[in-house]
Order: C-alpha cells, then sequence, then structure tokens
C-alpha cells in the first residue's frame, strides 16, 4: 500500500452544484487518523479553499497519484513573492439590436493612472486573510502591500497551518455555522466540535453553559457604538475601533471565519466599522458589517465586507454596498472598495456598480431632441462610485462604442430587459432620510 503524503495530488471524489459526482485534481494538506481510520484534508486545485475537506480514503482515485515535485523557488518582480494569478475577467459581448439610448461620453479622463502606494504607519499582522480578484488585476502590475490601514495580504506569511480551516462549527444565536477559512482563534478552541459565541458582544466561550452563564451577564443587545441609520427592521451602527477595541477585535476573528485574502490586525485603532443588523423582540441581531479606514490615502470607502452565510442571497450584501456609497455621499468624496476583493464580493460589487450606473443612463431625457448627454466625471459625482469603477463596469457591460468621432454608450434590448427584471428583485434599498451621519475629520488625531 502506498503511502499518501502531505503534498501528494491525485483525484477526489465530490458533488458539485447539481449533486453530481466529479473528481477534481486536488492536493493532500494533511494527514490525521481518528478511530484508527486515516483522513486527509484536501484542497481542490482551482476551486475555491472554503471547498477544502476532510475526507476518507474511498474517495481517492489512487491510481493516478503524484508525488510531491521539489519546486523552484517562485520568481519574484521587483522584490515581492509571485503570486496565483488571477482568474480572468468574464467577457459580455451583447448581440442584440440597440433599442433607444445612445449618450456621447468624453474621452478624456478615462485612462487609468497607477498610483504609487503611500508610505505610513506599520501595523502587526496576524494572519492570511479575504476577498477577491480585483479589476486592476488587468494592470499585471503587482502592488506592494500598503503599511497603513490596509487589509489586503500579501500571502507571502501563508503556511500550512493558515491554510487549513481550524474552526469546526460557529454557534451565534439560533444560527450554526461551517466556517470557510481559518482564523487565528485561541488554540485550545479549535478542537471543540463547537464554538460559542455571543450574538450581541462576539465574545466566544467554550460551552453552551458558558454561554448561558455570560448571557446573565451580558447588557448588550445591539452592536456596542452608535445607531446611525433605522428602517423598518434594518439598522446600522457605526464601531470606533479605538473606543470598541474588544467587539472590533472579535468581529475580525469571525469575519475571518469567512474572508480569505485580507490580513487580521489586533490594531483596530485606525479603523471604524458599521455593522448591519436586523432587530426583533429579543435584539438587534448582526447580519455583516464592512470596515474602513478613518483616513484612506487612496479613497477606499471599504475595507472589508462580509454578510454571515444564513443572510447571503438576500439582497444584504448590495445593501452593505449601498450604505458605503451613501456615507461617501455625505463626505462628499468618490470611494472604492479595497482591492483585491473576493469572488463573492467581486460579484456584488459588479452587479451593484452594473445597477446603479444604468439606472441612472435610463433615467436620461432627451435634450431638444437631441440624444441625452452625460459625462464619466458626473456619473462618478452622482453615485459616489470612482471614476475607474465607473469605466470597468461600462467596459464590463459592453456598453461603450466608438462612432462618429466621439465615444457612445449603446444600451441594447438585452441590457435594459436584464436591468428592469433585477431592479424588480431588488426590494432592500437604502433610504438617505433615514441616515444620521455626521463625518469627522480623523487627520486630526484627537479624534482617535
Amino acid at each position: 500500500m502506498v503511502e499518501i503524503v502531505e503534498g501528494c495530488r491525485l483525484p477526489v471524489l465530490r458533488k458539485n452544484q447539481e449533486n453530481e459526482d466529479e473528481w477534481p485534481l486536488a492536493e493532500i494538506l494533511s494527514v490525521k487518523e481518528v478511530s484508527a481510520r486515516k483522513l486527509y484534508y484536501v484542497h481542490y486545485i482551482d476551486f475555491n479553499k472554503r471547498l477544502d475537506e476532510w475526507v476518507t480514503s474511498d474517495r481517492l482515485d489512487m491510481k493516478k497519484l503524484q508525488f510531491p515535485k521539489k519546486e523552484a523557488k517562485t520568481p519574484t518582480k521587483n522584490g515581492l513573492p509571485g503570486s496565483r494569478p488571477s482568474s480572468p475577467e468574464r467577457e459580455v459581448v451583447t448581440t442584440a439590436p440597440s433599442r433607444g439610448k445612445t449618450l456621447p461620453t468624453p474621452q478624456n479622463g478615462t485612462a487609468r493612472r497607477l498610483i504609487p502606494s503611500q508610505p505610513g504607519r506599520k501595523r502587526k499582522a496576524n494572519c492570511g486573510g479575504t476577498d477577491e480578484d480585483s479589476q486592476d488585476s488587468s494592470d499585471g502590475i503587482p502592488s506592494a502591500p500598503r503599511m497603513t490601514g490596509s487589509l489586503v495580504s500579501d500571502r507571502s506569511h501563508d503556511d500550512i497551518v493558515t491554510r487549513m480551516k481550524n474552526i469546526e462549527c460557529i454557534e451565534l444565536g439560533r444560527h450554526r455555522l461551517k466556517p470557510w477559512y481559518f482564523s487565528p482563534y485561541p488554540q485550545e478552541l479549535t478542537a471543540l466540535p463547537i464554538l460559542y459565541l455571543c450574538e450581541f458582544c462576539l465574545k466566544y466561550l467554550k460551552s453552551l453553559k458558558c454561554l448561558q452563564r455570560h448571557l446573565t451577564k451580558c447588557n448588550l443587545r445591539h452592536p456596542p457604538g452608535n445607531e446611525i441609520y433605522r428602517k423598518g427592521t434594518i439598522s446600522f451602527f457605526e464601531i470606533d475601533g479605538r473606543k470598541n477595541k474588544t467587539y472590533s477585535q472579535n468581529l475580525c476573528l469571525i469575519a475571518k471565519c469567512f474572508l480569505d485574502h485580507k490580513t487580521l490586525y489586533y490594531d483596530t485603532d485606525p479603523f471604524l466599522f458599521y455593522v448591519m443588523t436586523e432587530y426583533d423582540p429579543k435584539g438587534f441581531h448582526i447580519v455583516g458589517y464592512f470596515s474602513k479606514e478613518k483616513e484612506s490615502t487612496e479613497d477606499y470607502n471599504v475595507a472589508c465586507i462580509l454578510t454571515l452565510p444564513p443572510y447571503q442571497r438576500r439582497g444584504y450584501g448590495k445593501l452593505l454596498i449601498e450604505f458605503s456609497y451613501e456615507l461617501s455621499k455625505v463626505e462628499g468624496k468618490t470611494g472604492t472598495p479595497e482591492k483585491p476583493l473576493s469572488d463573492l464580493g467581486l460579484l456584488s460589487y459588479r452587479s451593484y456598480w452594473s445597477q446603479t450606473i444604468l439606472e441612472i443612463l435610463m433615467g436620461l431625457k432627451p435634450d431638444n431632441g437631441e440624444r441625452p448627454q452625460i459625462t464619466i466625471n458626473e456619473i462618478s459625482e452622482i453615485t459616489s462610485v470612482k471614476k475607474e469603477d465607473v469605466i470597468s463596469t461600462l467596459q464590463y457591460l459592453n456598453l461603450i462604442n466608438y462612432y462618429k468621432g466621439q465615444y457612445i454608450l449603446t444600451l441594447s434590448e438585452d441590457i435594459v430587459d436584464g436591468h428592469e427584471r433585477a431592479m424588480h428583485k431588488r426590494h432592500l434599498r437604502i433610504d438617505p432620510k433615514c441616515l444620521h451621519f455626521t463625518p469627522k475629520d480623523w487627520s486630526k488625531r484627537g479624534k482617535w
């Protein structure tokens, strides 16, 4: 019997989304023995890490076993470790005849500029962390991780420990969550079948009895910050990472279970956290959150963003994104999420940008019988979406055409119909009248 060791590759049986058997190639990351039976922790090559799992030997195709080879060191560019290539941007081709609106757009101001990152305060990184392929990945130029409030991981500290999920299950209020990724909870808690969290203060506890005892003493029934938005059962709370350090750190720990390409910082001082909750008679239950730097040199209005799995695919992610741009509007700025985004985050942002921009374009009225006109800058000012994101979205939707010496936007039947269907399904929206938010000038350090 050939012994399977860490680093081996072979096909492993799994069910796909249609519940059909498939045998993708997988790498063995770890081997353990439980009750005299060997278990193998596998990562499916070219699949997201959240699908990694422990499998039994009967799911392994031993006939195609590949033993690990000694790899040459990854070549570096500009002294930076090479990284895995990002997935290619999907192309959209619209062949439907155009209907209605063609909008001339200015040619100038569309070129992307690469702004060098500015040096700043160093902060301790703890572990690997979040999200997606960025729109900027097509530039082909790796950018150094920023040393300000960035939560982007450079992946250079990845090791076999942080590549493996370490928490089996989390109980948060009435939900049980299966983590997708590693999160640096204390080592002694990782062997527990269930990790218990107080859903209001997010404190982690090792048993149900400890949680019940904690709940008799915990007075919180909502996140420990200022409620700056409420409409119906949805509320948003603003939490200062310096004033509510323990809560912020606990929030980062649970978020890290579901975000893979961000670094977790124990120094939460430079960040604000905006927690979205749903209210019922028992209290304000956390649905998701986003964090942002108090001061961003690169116009980032979101550092990390997460909708907890029980609330995904219900419109809450788009609501979080919409709220982040409403804050930018009040601040009088344009904003963009910190890159890279996760696969799910990129889909959410692309969808939000597309719907927001199409909403504006379809609302334009002809001017004296002429085609309506709008500039990229005007779209950016109305939406607070950064100009580069507006351009990348228009290109992604394949709307920009060059006609008789000028750029025009052509909305096809398919685009218009698809947008109308999407907006019909989008019931959750932010009402700016319900937002009570006063921006602070964080450049005055006294306010920290």
